[in-house]
């Protein structure tokens, strides 16, 4: 048996349509309208579009003095580079004991790394955390609280963007978790696993951006140190609930404790500490363009159902109700738009 396609990655792989065995191990590129549902065209467009834009302001924020946005674009793709490839194939850093399978990605336009890898999330990670920092500093509140305070601000921000997309995801077969996997993949709310909706969704993006932001002016090389000190930060947030291994129930109040303390601590100051300043274009189209789309690929998932499990569309409502009130936010500010 290919090590690359094991039992269980051959069972999700199937699951979405495709044979693990008969991937590219380099680069694979297929047409957009041969994909497997509608939506995931629009997703790549939405989310490639992001990351572009993000770099396009990153640069403008450098050449104005700032260069946090663009050490934070950069950092982004180091932290991927360092945690995606474990998840992805556990078995060559010696975690397949200790993580096992954990879920598999379907086939986009574009793919990397036998298939495991599609372009558009590569270009996710850049885009949500400058989608997440920006809003934030937008709302002056790095400015008025400083790095601590917004870097849990962006952390709960960041919740509420990305669990919109995570839960809706499996349902339309964007990817699939592996069942089998209690390690990693349990508890779940619902479809989505609660430690994927506290670490990566939050944990990760505020973390990271707390490093850039204290670091950033000190050089370059701070991209890398930042990138490869995220991960080590998500285990500490995810070591009370690994300290119940084999009781999921002990588990799942643990991470649900600590993302209800992401939605307070982010909440709170957020509330308390609004100072807007000037909107540049990307803040000021981008958030809402993205929370746009994904309405209406939920909008459409409810009217014509998809295949995969369903994620919580009550957990997802409220991450767009949070959303919509941190766009609305900024949306009342009257300072001029600037870079």
């Amino acid at each position: 048996m290919n090590v690359l396609c094991g039992p269980q990655a051959e069972a999700v792989t199937r699951a979405l349509g495709f044979d693990c065995h008969d991937v590219a191990p380099v680069v694979s590129v297929r047409p957009p309208w041969e994909l497997a549902h509608w939506t995931m065209p629009l997703l790549e467009l939405i989310v490639i579009v992001g990351a572009v834009f993000a770099f396009v302001h990153a640069i403008r924020r450098y050449r104005a003095g700032d260069p946090v946005n663009l050490a934070l674009w950069w950092t982004s793709l180091v932290y991927l580079a360092v945690v995606e490839p474990p998840l992805y194939f556990p078995e060559w850093f010696g975690l397949d004991q200790q993580y096992g399978f954990i879920f598999a990605h379907n086939l986009f336009t574009v793919q990397f790394m036998w298939d495991r890898l599609p372009l558009y999330i590569i270009a996710f990670y850049p885009m949500i955390s400058q989608l997440a920092y920006e809003l934030v500093r937008s709302l002056g509140i790095f400015a008025r609280r400083g790095p601590l305070a917004g870097s849990v601000a962006v952390a709960f921000a960041c919740q509420v963007f990305y669990e919109v997309f995570d839960h809706i995801g499996p349902h339309l077969k964007w990817w699939a978790w592996n069942p089998d996997n209690h390690i990693v993949n349990h508890p779940a709310l619902a479809s989505v696993p609660m430690t994927s909706m506290l670490l990566f969704a939050s944990v990760s993006m505020g973390a990271m951006t707390y490093l850039v932001v204290r670091l950033a002016r000190r050089g370059w090389w701070t991209v890398l140190v930042a990138g490869v000190l995220t991960p080590p930060s998500m285990a500490v947030a995810g070591l009370p609930s690994s300290l119940f291994a084999g009781n999921p129930t002990a588990q799942a109040w643990i991470l649900g404790v600590e993302l209800g303390l992401v939605w307070l601590a982010g909440a709170w100051i957020v509330a308390t500490s609004l100072a807007p300043e000037p909107l540049s274009p990307f803040v000021r189209y981008y958030p809402a363009a993205y929370l746009g789309v994904m309405a209406v690929i939920w909008i459409s998932a409810m009217l014509a159902p998809g295949e995969g499990p369903a994620g919580s569309g009550l957990y997802a409502l409220a991450c767009f109700i949070g959303g919509g009130l941190l766009v609305t936010a900024l949306y009342r500010s009257r300072v001029p738009a600037t870079v």
